[in-house]
């Protein structure tokens, strides 16, 4: 594509995106991103669809943190625009749900109302890029009801570097559960490790520069923090989950729409890094 800051986003060509485009990118599916909200720059989410803000209890679902929008970026930032950066599913839609505040927190009452919510409104793809340490069954109620109406849940593993801990809901059966990677494909160092992990997608590792760009390995979308709008390296589980949302998104582009098929598939064609098998 022609965004003129692309070749900074060694996650897209690790991952053969340019490649997927010539199959598909993304069009027809709707994913929702629950999270701080999403808030389009100038470089844009093209198919922005209209939100919920279940913090405030209202219709505006703007971003006051950054993290939502950057999580958007990766999934269908405003590509081949000649601005700024791609996105991964670039014509796939964008439903905003915001249940965590400005700084990050949030209830899980609020996140079970989202995706309940997201669900309702048509999404076919979720993306939880947020976790914890305690379970609630409030939340885990949520997402078993939409998985049974075909809904594919994506969710974090979290960024403690916890050996044997996968942070909830991502810990559950019927969520995708997602790990990071850093642009050398070794697991990044923060990633959580646990037996739910079903695929690790690129996080960044901000603490490096393997390519020797001049830039550290993070990944690169566009978001707005303090009021400045701007492109920014994030590292975290929460911008390796997009990667499979949006991958997910291809997939339902094509027609592949039922989430046991998508899921089957990503882990199936998934590249086996760490010898050989479910690692």
């Amino acid at each position: 594509p022609n965004d003129p800051y692309y070749g900074y986003q060694w996650n897209m060509s690790l991952q053969g995106v340019p490649i997927a485009w010539d199959s598909a990118t993304g069009s027809g599916a709707i994913v929702a991103v629950v999270d701080t909200g999403v808030s389009a720059g100038p470089d844009g989410i093209p198919n922005l669809l209209a939100g919920y803000d279940f913090v405030d209890d209202d219709t505006d679902a703007s971003d006051e943190n950054g993290h939502g929008t950057h999580v958007a970026g990766t999934i269908a930032q405003g590509t081949n625009n000649g601005v700024g950066v791609a996105g991964m599913a670039p014509d796939a839609s964008i439903l905003p749900v915001r249940v965590l505040d400005a700084d990050g927190s949030g209830t899980t009452a609020g996140v079970a109302q989202g995706i309940l919510w997201a669900a309702s409104q048509g999404a076919h793809i979720i993306n939880l890029s947020l976790g914890g340490d305690s379970y609630s069954q409030v939340l885990a109620d949520a997402i078993e009801e939409v998985s049974a109406q075909g809904v594919l849940v994506v969710a974090a593993t979290g960024n403690e570097a916890y050996q044997n801990f996968v942070a909830f809901p991502g810990s559950l059966p019927n969520t995708l559960a997602v790990g990071a990677i850093g642009l050398n494909q070794t697991r990044a160092p923060y990633s959580n490790r646990g037996p739910e992990i079903e695929l690790s997608a690129p996080g960044g590792d901000l603490s490096v520069d393997a390519d020797g760009d001049g830039y550290p390995d993070g990944i690169l979308q566009e978001t707005t923090i303090d009021g400045q709008t701007s492109y920014w390296f994030f590292e975290g589980t929460s911008m390796a989950t997009p990667h499979v949302a949006a991958a997910a998104a291809l997939l339902y582009s094509m027609g592949v729409t039922h989430p046991d098929e998508i899921r089957s598939l990503l882990i199936g064609s998934a590249d086996d890094l760490a010898g050989t098998g479910w690692d």
